[in-house]
């Protein structure tokens, strides 16, 4: 099920997105009564997905980003495997949806883009054993970790450097029923091929990360786990168009703008 959040004539609502481009009319959108964080029904009212905007599938109290999570990105940018996973925050106000500008920020002069799959997390959760781990994700979404790649040189950790203003797209749904160990990533720049690659080359597991993130901390409903990103990192620049695909959810896209 695809789960949507979306805005139209000033109100916002979810809805499960129906259909696709190849179904007569296109896509629609059932809208839902209530949110999806706790059952739901459809209300049977439908709209067509190109009369509304999509905005940020998730709200998330907080982002909670995985580094150096596949090797070969690893060794891309000179960096030894960690042991374990490698955490930092991106905050709510680096959310953005698809369709949205990413805002080129003003201190840095290396904008890069990063595939991500992102797992949405559907009820409060801590110190969740790695048996119950499929019970606390409501699904998964396209994410991408737009990072200040200078400044995160430069910096000893990474809050401007990955937490700025439109640094996290989200997008454009939410696939609640998807085996993520297997899917393929892939981001372009313009059209161009930029990174390719496989969920299952993660160093460590989407079990593994939600059992030691919540070690330390309680997730909530809408709460975002970002899972790492393959190989083929690279720059982004104003008016640039960046596109993540994930096998099974979808395309987010987003455009690159002078920071205003």
């Amino acid at each position: 099920m695809r789960i949507a959040r979306f805005s139209i004539d000033g109100n916002v609502a979810f809805g499960v997105v129906e259909g696709d481009a190849s179904t007569e009319g296109g896509p629609v959108l059932d809208i839902i009564k209530g949110h999806p964080f706790a059952e739901f029904e459809r209300s049977g009212q439908k709209i067509p997905l190109s009369k509304v905007r999509l905005l940020p599938p998730v709200l998330p109290n907080k982002v909670v980003a995985v580094a150096r999570n596949y090797a070969e990105h690893a060794a891309e940018l000179g960096n030894e495997l960690p042991e374990g996973p490698v955490t930092f925050f991106k905050p709510s106000t680096a959310v953005i949806g698809p369709g949205d500008p990413i805002a080129y920020p003003s201190f840095s002069e290396e904008l890069h883009h990063e595939a991500e799959l992102a797992v949405v997390i559907g009820r409060m959760c801590r110190e969740v054993p790695r048996e119950r781990v499929k019970d606390v994700i409501l699904g998964y979404t396209c994410a991408n970790d737009v990072t200040a790649r200078d400044v995160q040189r430069r910096e000893k950790q990474w809050a401007r450097a990955k937490g700025f203003d439109t640094s996290c797209p989200l997008g454009p749904w939410v696939e609640t029923e998807l085996d993520p160990s297997d899917l393929g990533i892939m981001c372009t720049v313009n059209g161009e091929q930029r990174q390719l690659g496989r969920t299952a080359e993660m160093v460590h597991s989407i079990e593994d990360l939600i059992v030691n993130i919540t070690e330390a901390m309680t997730l909530l409903p809408g709460d975002v786990v970002l899972t790492g990103t393959p190989a083929g990192v690279g720059p982004l620049n104003v008016g640039d168009e960046v596109a993540v695909t994930i096998e099974g959810i979808g395309t987010l896209t987003n455009k690159v703008i002078k920071r205003g």
